[in-house]
């Protein structure tokens, strides 16, 4: 039978006499987990950051009408050529527009998909920025700045202004940061914009937004989806793309081919559209655990020689313990050091003095 109260007591001599290791040992511990906490807790947040900036700006399923060749020439329907092997030179696309026919049913169906947490449309067009004699090329997008808001989190990247004020400006646009500091733009200006057919129209700056990523912020901006349909001449069933946001991303996939066999038209789910930022996410999770098993390593070795060097110490207190009898199995056993007999010159002989034996059957 052990007696815990003296095997603990033995523990606190040895580790109160050799504070000075004890200490050492428990640094090594605590700089090894610090290190590696620390390590793991920084990648964990950048991975969750630039997690956040995709998904809060990169809709689940998008949809839009993708001009592209056609997959089936004239040729390969004519009889006369349908065991040939034919050859078609400089295949053109085919004559198709940009926007999406029958989008507000489309959209309505979408919205009440139970998997759908909402569907809602966009505009996007090419335009140049005139500001005196500086012009700038770059895209529109005209949206319901509300639900984006809703579902895409776009608040969050609209540094001056507000989307509520964007949403009851009719003549409003939220300025990408990067337009705005090229042409010496803020709140409150005007800037006129250029269409790709020459026609100008003069908007107010509601609000200026910066989503992170230079590269768009220097060529993006947003108005509304009427401003924008009456700048391009069209009607109000005019849309071009399709935002779709799920409750569940992982079923982001089977609803995007879903939706292409359906409605004929091009649905990209969130994985798909950023391939590269997922293999970027797994890359830095292994760089980040083979630096973590490095410092476990690192740290456990050094932990190890300073035990193993205390053990070492100890060994002619161990071999006086045996010598007098004590057994590991049936003896527990009080060791009381006095530092200064310790440390004397007769060293472990005059240590067994101070040993108390206690029995136990």
């Amino acid at each position: 039978m052990l007696n815990w109260k003296i095997i603990l007591n033995i523990a606190k001599t040895h580790l109160l006499t050799k504070f000075k290791q004890t200490a050492i040992a428990a640094l090594g511990v605590t700089f090894g987990i610090g290190a590696y906490i620390t390590l793991v807790s920084f990648m964990t947040g950048l991975n969750a950051m630039l997690d956040n900036l995709i998904l809060n700006q990169t809709p689940h399923i998008h949809i839009y009408n993708e001009i592209e060749p056609s997959k089936k020439q004239p040729v390969d329907v004519y009889d006369a050529f349908k065991n040939s092997f034919n050859v078609v030179h400089s295949i053109k696309p085919k004559q198709s527009q940009k926007k999406i026919h029958n989008a507000l049913p489309i959209i309505h169906l979408l919205n009440e998909n139970a998997d759908v947490k909402g569907a809602i449309p966009q505009i996007k067009t090419q335009i140049f920025y005139i500001a005196g004699s500086i012009e700038l090329g770059g895209n529109l997008t005209g949206i319901i700045p509300v639900e984006e808001a809703r579902l895409f989190n776009f608040k969050d990247y609209i540094v001056e202004g507000s989307a509520e004020t964007l949403q009851n400006t009719d003549n409003g646009i939220l300025l990408g940061a990067g337009v705005a500091k090229k042409m010496s733009l803020s709140l409150g200006d005007r800037v006129q914009i250029s269409t790709i057919k020459g026609d100008v129209f003069p908007l107010k700056i509601v609000g200026i937004y910066q989503s992170g990523v230079a590269d768009l912020d220097a060529i993006q901006s947003f108005v509304n989806l009427k401003t924008v349909q009456r700048i391009l001449g069209e009607t109000e069933n005019y849309i071009t793309d399709i935002n779709v946001k799920l409750y569940t991303i992982d079923k982001a996939l089977s609803l995007s081919k879903t939706i292409e066999k359906q409605f004929n038209l091009k649905a990209i789910d969130i994985n798909t559209a950023n391939a590269q930022f997922e293999t970027g996410t797994t890359i830095r999770n292994l760089i980040t655990y083979a630096v973590s098993i490095t410092l476990l390593i690192v740290a456990g070795f050094g932990i190890y020689n300073i035990l193993n060097m205390l053990i070492y110490e100890k060994m002619n207190d161990i071999a006086i313990l045996k010598a007098i009898g004590f057994s590991r199995k049936r003896c527990a056993i009080y060791f009381h050091e006095s530092s200064d007999h310790y440390r004397s010159s007769w060293g472990a002989l005059r240590t067994a003095h101070w040993f108390g034996v206690y029995q136990y059957n």
